[in-house]
């Protein structure tokens, strides 16, 4: 088990739930639109949110969005350790850095100092994109090695000032290298982990690759708090990361759909039965599992699993519950008739 670590008042690590994190795509500085988005992503199920600090202006607006935001504020900073400091005055909850690139160690313990007095973590952010020149020389390419030799660099310069208020991410646009760096570092270390693929591309190809790294670094027990990245609207990091978190057997939050990939058999329009009755499971949140078949023959058994469904036929279907038959239905009445007995549970 991990270490724990407090961003804000939420736990992360040392058996703490996996928590989901995102990134403001705002202007910093813009306050109020920064805090509209901040509210959008907190009431999709984001936990905690970091703001890029890249200038001053935007570590002066720090304190005004802490002050407003329903949850916790992670700021990240690269090079100017000014702008780390700033950001802690004004009451950031944790900082995103890596100790190495914001100049020298006497930098590094002026961060570490300040964090150690306001008890704020700081996240020791390793991307394989940006690795020391001294490691990518040694090891000749960008590699799980490496990044885990660059994140015990960094970690070693925090502890030399007594600072251990630490959670580690190791990210690369390269889902192998992502997960065995992240395996080796759960290995070699008991800081918390924080999991993503970095850079993971648009919301199709983006949530792929992240159900594949994340996805699989959960399912091996791997990761403390994570982050969908994905170059679309921030929300949509948060709808995957929870169907992630579902799809690993990590959360039990709100319903799962279960629905067949369709063959020869199917004489339903299942495609668009199973779009219809998902869009209509985002409005229920009971912890159920919902089936939708294309063939009245096999469904219910296929799907018994399932607290209930419907399976399609010629014209008709038939609405069941842990796979025992309750009625026929007409197909024109399926999804109703499912969402009144889903009332029921």
């Amino acid at each position: 088990m991990t270490r724990q670590i407090k961003v804000g008042g939420v736990l992360i690590g040392g058996g703490a739930p996996i928590t989901i994190q995102s990134m403001t795509n705002t202007p910093t500085q813009d306050t109020a639109a920064t805090l509209e988005q901040i509210r959008k992503l907190a009431a999709a199920g984001c936990q905690i949110v970091r703001v890029a600090v890249p200038h001053m202006e935007a570590a002066r607006a720090v304190g005004k969005i802490k002050e407003n935001s329903p949850i916790p504020v992670v700021v990240d900073i690269h090079f100017d350790y000014k702008l780390a400091l700033e950001a802690v005055a004004a009451g950031a909850d944790k900082v995103r850095i890596n100790p190495g690139n914001i100049g020298g160690e006497d930098r590094v313990k002026a961060v570490a100092d300040a964090c150690r007095q306001k008890n704020i973590p700081i996240r020791i952010g390793v991307n394989g994109g940006s690795l020391e020149k001294s490691i990518l020389a040694k090891y000749g390419a960008v590699c799980p090695e490496a990044m885990v030799e660059s994140a015990f660099g960094h970690i070693r310069l925090l502890e030399k000032f007594d600072f251990t208020d630490i959670c580690v991410s190791l990210k690369s646009s390269s889902v192998p290298i992502t997960m065995r760096a992240c395996q080796l570092m759960a290995q070699r270390g008991d800081y918390p982990l924080h999991i993503g693929v970095t850079e993971a591309g648009t919301l199709r190809m983006g949530t792929l690759k992240s159900a594949v790294g994340v996805g699989g670094l959960l399912a091996l027990g791997i990761g403390d708090t994570m982050r969908v990245s994905l170059s679309a609207d921030p929300v949509e990091e948060i709808y995957a990361a929870r169907e992630i978190l579902k799809a690993a057997g990590i959360h039990r939050e709100g319903p799962e759909l279960v629905s067949c990939p369709t063959c020869g058999r199917t004489r339903i329009d299942l495609i668009a039965l199973a779009n219809e009755v998902e869009e209509r499971l985002k409005q229920v949140d009971k912890p159920i599992t919902v089936a939708v078949m294309g063939c009245a023959v096999n469904g219910p058994g296929e799907a018994a699993a399932a607290d209930c469904g419907i399976a399609g036929g010629i014209g008709e279907g038939l609405l069941f519950q842990k796979g025992e038959i309750i009625k026929k239905v007409p197909q024109e009445r399926l999804v109703d008739e499912l969402f009144t007995l889903i009332e029921t549970l």
